[in-house]
């Protein structure tokens, strides 16, 4: 395959504080349904703040054997139930083991979160960390059957922009013929909490959880922890047309910079993430007005969504108070490793129900983020051209632009 040809999503599997499946989430995020509630996993009455967009409990995939599936840890079950679930949705499942199908995860702190919910129920993992031998990659890899590489991508809330540009490359050379790419996380843990909550990153609206991530509005106070998933299968758009295969979108255009400023603050100079933005859409050969929808990374932190709006006007000029932008955190809270993934799969949503989700909680913008905001209420509206944003901890800028199909 040479580096010309189009590569194409066209299979979706995800875990989110908005639903498992496709159509459900999609309902959810379109009519502005907050996944935040107290969280109820483990004891927080001592935590500043005591509130998650947690998921649900995460449903045995077909053919797997439903007491093994439960006895697995959390993280497990969403890659499982992700690449399981894609695989299905693109048509692939019963060929993996004929096909090279390769794997990109985007991961980080897998074993943290595994030590962390087994010394919750008594156990000693995290002192015999040597019975954590096999990364969750080789796991995974090994229970799919799948024959093609594959690899863990670790670059904080940018992971799942980072592994779709990697798949699609890995398409390019050759290397595989179909490709699962994505990212999982499930860090809505005891750890999670109380290291964000101590950083003062995380919002303290504990007395009303659905109205506390409020990305872009003039009273956020700090972002909502959330979990969940997001994997996609990408092939040839060749490969795609032979199978009549339903097709998401086209991976069009990933742009990526680092600044490594500091591990958690955003950097006050905004050209990296510019030229992440730029990047992408030279690589899609598209200009700024053309695109139709932006899922910003926005946070609902002070700084960071004043640090993306300024970043926004640099890269859309005059086209920056038309080109519509929202920021799905609201809903879904912060996914942290797999956030990237998730938006990834709202830009899908748009482009495929032709509406745009909103921000919700946005009812007083701040005066320094002047977008073209969706507040509150999806916009319908055809969407041909959606970017997502993704500015990890460490300085990583990433920006993905999809292209309807």
């Amino acid at each position: 395959m040479s580096q010309g040809t189009a590569v194409w999503i066209t299979g979706v599997g995800a875990v989110t504080p908005l639903g498992h499946a496709y159509d459900t989430i999609a309902d959810n995020l379109l009519e502005g349904r907050s996944g935040v509630r107290r969280v109820s996993i483990f004891d927080i009455a001592q935590h500043p703040s005591q509130i998650a967009a947690e998921i649900s409990a995460i449903p045995c995939p077909p053919g797997w054997d439903e007491e093994e599936f439960a006895g697995l840890h959390k993280l497990e079950q969403v890659i499982l139930w992700c690449c399981t679930t894609a695989l299905r949705d693109s048509g692939w499942w019963e060929q993996r083991g004929s096909t090279r199908v390769g794997l990109v995860l985007g991961l980080g702190a897998e074993w943290l979160i595994i030590w962390d919910a087994d010394f919750r129920r008594g156990g000693k993992r995290v002192f015999s960390q040597e019975k954590d031998a096999e990364p969750l990659i080789f796991r995974t890899r090994r229970k799919l059957g799948l024959k093609g590489p594959g690899i863990t991508v670790s670059a904080a809330c940018a992971s799942g922009n980072y592994a779709l540009a990697q798949a699609r490359r890995w398409l390019e050379l050759g290397w595989v013929d179909v490709c699962l790419a994505g990212a999982c996380d499930a860090g809505v843990t005891t750890l999670g909490q109380a290291g964000f909550g101590n950083l003062r990153a995380l919002s303290r609206r504990n007395g009303d959880p659905q109205a506390a991530s409020r990305p872009f509005d003039r009273g956020r106070d700090g972002f909502v922890l959330g979990e969940g998933g997001a994997i996609f299968v990408l092939e040839p758009a060749e490969s795609a047309r032979q199978r009549s295969a339903h097709v998401y979108a086209q991976v069009a255009g990933c742009g990526a910079a680092s600044d490594a400023h500091n591990m958690v603050i955003p950097s006050p100079d905004p050209e990296p993430a510019i030229a992440a933005m730029r990047q992408a859409l030279a690589d899609a050969r598209l200009e700024p007005a053309s695109i139709d929808y932006i899922n910003a990374h926005a946070t609902s932190t002070p700084v960071g969504d004043i640090a993306e709006a300024h970043v926004l006007e640099a890269v859309l000029g005059e086209a920056v108070h038309s080109v519509p932008v929202s920021s799905t955190k609201s809903m879904t809270g912060h996914c942290l490793t797999a956030a990237a993934a998730v938006e990834t799969l709202a830009c899908l949503i748009a482009m495929e129900r032709r509406a745009i989700p909103p921000t919700i909680n946005l009812h007083e913008p701040d005066p320094e983020c002047n977008l073209c905001h969706v507040p509150n209420t999806a916009r319908p509206m055809p969407v041909h051209v959606a970017v997502s944003n993704s500015f990890g901890f460490g300085g990583s800028n990433t920006c993905l632009v999809l292209k309807a199909v």
